[in-house]
């Protein structure tokens, strides 16, 4: 990965906190309750899996950093889903959700190329990189506010 594309994946990354809440500004909690389509998650299970995919991604890369090719190990998002409450409210995973974001883009941005040349193994993906990592954690945010934004537009049109 060249430095022009590397800049632009940190960028993406730290906006990521960002594009969640706008997408989340004036939420009503009706619209909290609603899934984009029948089998994805509601906006409230959305944002609770954020914030433990954010809090777990934090260790992975700090894993990649600190331990010689470490096994990363996946997890079932639906059992998180399912036994983790996401039923509560959000406030405590959208803080969640910035401070591991901040605290992980303040290593990002020290990172030398010795560090971007680090990797790992993934158990379900096999060999696994800090610029895996990147790759996969600069669009997760936005890809979710995306689904957000549907599900809001949805419940909207539920309404009328």
């Amino acid at each position: 990965m060249d430095q022009q594309r590397r800049r632009e994946l940190i960028e993406r990354y730290r906006a990521g906190h960002h594009v969640v809440v706008e997408a989340l500004d004036q939420i009503t909690t009706a619209e909290l309750d609603t899934r984009a389509a029948p089998d994805e998650w509601t906006v409230r299970e959305i944002v609770h899996h954020l914030a433990d995919s954010e809090m777990t991604s934090a260790i992975r890369l700090r894993r990649l950093l600190a331990e010689e090719r470490p096994v990363i190990t996946g997890y079932d998002e639906q059992e998180f889903a399912r036994r983790l409450f996401y039923d509560r409210p959000i406030e405590a995973s959208l803080e969640a959700l910035a401070a591991a974001r901040r605290t992980t883009a303040d290593i990002v941005e020290r990172m030398s190329a010795d560090d971007w040349a680090r990797e790992g193994t993934h158990s379900e993906q096999g060999r696994y990189s800090t610029e895996d990592w990147l790759e996969i954690y600069a669009s997760h945010a936005h890809d979710h506010a995306a689904q957000i934004e549907r599900a809001r537009a949805r419940a909207r049109t539920n309404l009328e």
